[in-house]
């Protein structure tokens, strides 16, 4: 079951003297069941060692972005990347159309942006259309600019969750937000 919930990281939006690791372990602590690993710059021993040590971690699934690890649960496909053997996997998808094509591909779930503003990619994309969010044959992520502010609304607007970067990544207190979204998703 995909969570209503997923975390995306990205080190570099850390609080500084903040570590990835501790920051993903207070997180899980606070009710997270789900983060994809990003960090597309690490050297891959680093890269697959952070997966590896992430993987640890007691009832935290582990996605990995864009490349297949062994000890990551699942993997989380750009748009244009080829179907993967993994047999969880998802897609990130801009449009009603990608979501579809990815569900008949044999995704399990599929993030949709843009959702809101971002402050992470500021002005990249237009915003998603109302009704995008519905009707689609595998539950998605609305991700882009999500926070405790808004991610209620992203599910009463059809989305099965949401997944979010920024707003955890740059908070001084990350498990106290997502604290905060999973009581709004609830």
């Amino acid at each position: 079951m995909i969570p209503r919930l997923v975390l995306l990281t990205d080190r570099s939006q850390l609080t500084l003297g903040r570590g990835l690791i501790r920051t993903v372990r207070e997180c899980a602590a606070a009710g997270l069941e789900w983060v994809v690993v990003r960090e597309h710059d690490l050297p891959p021993p680093a890269r697959a060692a952070l997966v590896a040590e992430l993987a640890t971690i007691e009832g935290l699934t582990v996605i990995s972005s864009r490349i297949a690890d062994d000890s990551a649960h699942g993997l989380h496909l750009a748009a244009d990347q080829p179907v993967p053997r993994e047999s969880l996997w998802g897609r990130s998808c801009h449009s009603h159309d990608e979501v579809s094509r990815a569900a008949d591909q044999g995704a399990s779930w599929a993030t949709l942006s843009p959702y809101a503003a971002s402050g992470s990619k500021p002005g990249s994309r237009t915003l998603l259309a109302a009704g995008d969010l519905v009707d689609h044959p595998v539950p998605v992520l609305a991700l882009s600019g999500i926070g405790p502010h808004n991610a209620a609304a992203a599910v009463a607007a059809g989305a099965h969750g949401v997944a979010v970067m920024g707003a955890v990544m740059r908070a001084a207190e990350p498990a106290a937000v997502v604290a905060d979204l999973r009581a709004v998703l609830r």
